[in-house]
């Protein structure tokens, strides 16, 4: 029984020294036998194929992000020739140009000589492992597909969404770009954008603009009207179709409270909205109606 233990320890040693070599120990043995002279050449030789390959691969990468860059192009124009929206283009420009740079990439660590379908394997393998830790990242690559599917807006619209709102500029991989009135550029994640509210402004076309003016108790409710309707009639940017509102809305504190309600077309919202403020205040002025401000009475009592 001790001999069987011996030999089996013994054999065990044997096939762990076979299959383990110690690559330290390899390239001391390597260059033990070589002269000085012999050991330079061989460095030399190793030196000049790796800066080759090096050299090699930055052409590789240069170039290869040159093409990139005029395919991607390329589609782009392909797909504006044939009127695709604005927002599935800059969708596909982005896919095509992460698709391209992990092709790359494999291209180059094949020109170091390591083994590119393991590499492969192993990406894939680590893409498993990345895509279940940025769960959130996918959501948002399908909030983006979503997205161009069900198409809630597109490039150019005016939207208001998890608490921001600007014009769509570009619809990304994972994120909707957003310009401000302001021009400040907001980044939102598509899969916030197709799991919550949207409110598209730009979808119909038509926006209905709305005020509420203020004039005295001691003011003609219809002197004012007449007022308003000559404005509205005479601003070709308001519509006849859906026709214009007015109304004495309310009766508040210091104010007959006057409502108006007209449409318009969506780029000219603003402009009408402020437009209006300005010519009735002045209009209010001429007509002699006036536009009363927040006031208390006291009233003494004597006994």
């Amino acid at each position: 029984m001790k001999l069987l233990n011996i030999d089996l320890t013994s054999t065990l040693t044997a096939t762990s020294d076979t299959t383990h070599v110690d690559p330290i120990k390899e390239v001391v043995e390597k260059y033990a036998g070589m002269t000085a002279d012999e050991i330079i050449s061989t460095l030399l030789s190793h030196a000049l194929s790796f800066g080759l390959k090096f050299v090699g691969a930055l052409l590789i990468f240069f170039i290869g992000r040159w093409l990139m860059n005029r395919f991607s192009r390329f589609v782009v124009h392909l797909l504006a020739r044939r009127h695709v929206e604005p927002s599935v283009q800059s969708f596909l420009r982005s896919f095509i140009n992460i698709t391209l740079m992990l092709i790359l990439i494999v291209l180059i660590i094949g020109i170091f000589g390591i083994n590119t379908t393991s590499f492969v394997a192993l990406f894939a393998s680590a893409g498993v492992a990345i895509s279940m830790a940025l769960s959130g990242s996918l959501q948002n690559f399908a909030g983006g597909l979503m997205i161009l599917v069900f198409k809630p807006y597109k490039v150019g619209d005016f939207i208001e969404a998890q608490g921001q709102s600007g014009t769509v500029k570009e619809i990304q991989i994972f994120n909707t770009v957003l310009i401000t009135g302001d021009n400040r550029t907001i980044f939102i994640p598509n899969g916030n954008l197709s799991n919550n509210i949207i409110i598209n402004y730009s979808r119909a076309g038509l926006r209905r603009v709305e005020w509420t003016f203020g004039i005295g108790y001691g003011d003609r409710y219809e002197t004012a009207k007449k007022v308003l309707v000559e404005l509205l009639e005479v601003d070709p940017r308001i519509l006849r179709e859906p026709p214009y509102f007015i109304a004495l809305h309310s009766l508040g504190d210091s104010s007959v409270n006057v409502l108006v309600r007209a449409w318009t077309s969506v780029d000219s919202f603003w402009d009408v909205y402020y437009d209006l403020n300005r010519k009735v205040y002045k209009a209010f002025a001429e007509n002699d109606v006036n536009i009363p401000y927040p006031q208390m009475d006291v009233h003494l009592i004597k006994d």
